[in-house]
């Protein structure tokens, strides 16, 4: 698991800026309270293609629900060692209305705070133990983890939402069947 939270934050430290490219800084400090509204949950536990759209809330329901939803995914996300992003992306479309490239720089930015406390209490624990036993396949997963970041984050100006929805939502689907299988 601490492997896995490893990786996870090469790609959050180097996707997060690599996405600047394509959505600015000023659009996801835009919506500062997205992330502080899921981050205080969090600290709690230390589809534009349809006409679905938004849950169109007033703030004084997305306030609540998003400190539910939060706490929610940060217990998940605790549980199967991962950072989140899976579940982020889409409580932030449908519950604030945010498009999903921005969602996805949000996530990320919700998912930074999170990981380090993990990575706080791993190092209480002892658990980079198995960082520095799997030295080399750690290194060799950072580097392609870093690369992947890069250029995924150039390449999100290059794909549409009509592309990435469809794609998240397939990635979901198919995760959903593979944890359901699994025994």
């Amino acid at each position: 698991m601490i492997l896995n939270k490893a990786m996870s934050l090469v790609v959050v430290l180097v996707a997060l800026p690599a996405r600047m490219a394509a959505v600015p800084a000023s659009e996801v400090a835009a919506h500062w309270p997205v992330a502080a509204n899921l981050l205080m949950a969090a600290a709690l536990v230390v589809t534009h293609t349809t006409p679905l759209g938004s849950l169109a809330l007033p703030p004084a329901a997305q306030v609540p629900l998003g400190v539910v939803a939060g706490f929610g995914i940060g217990v998940v996300a605790a549980i199967m060692g991962v950072a989140g992003g899976e579940l982020l992306i889409p409580t932030i479309v449908l519950l604030f209305g945010l498009d999903i490239k921005t969602a996805g720089s949000m996530s990320l930015l919700v998912s930074l705070p999170t990981m380090l406390v993990a990575f706080a209490r791993y190092s209480r624990d002892g658990g980079f133990a198995v960082l520095g036993t799997n030295r080399r396949f750690a290194v060799v997963m950072a580097a392609g983890s870093i690369a992947g970041a890069v250029l995924g984050g150039l390449l999100l100006g290059v794909f549409s939402d009509l592309v990435l929805i469809p794609a998240l939502a397939a990635i979901l689907l198919l995760s959903a069947v593979k944890l359901a299988r699994h025994p």
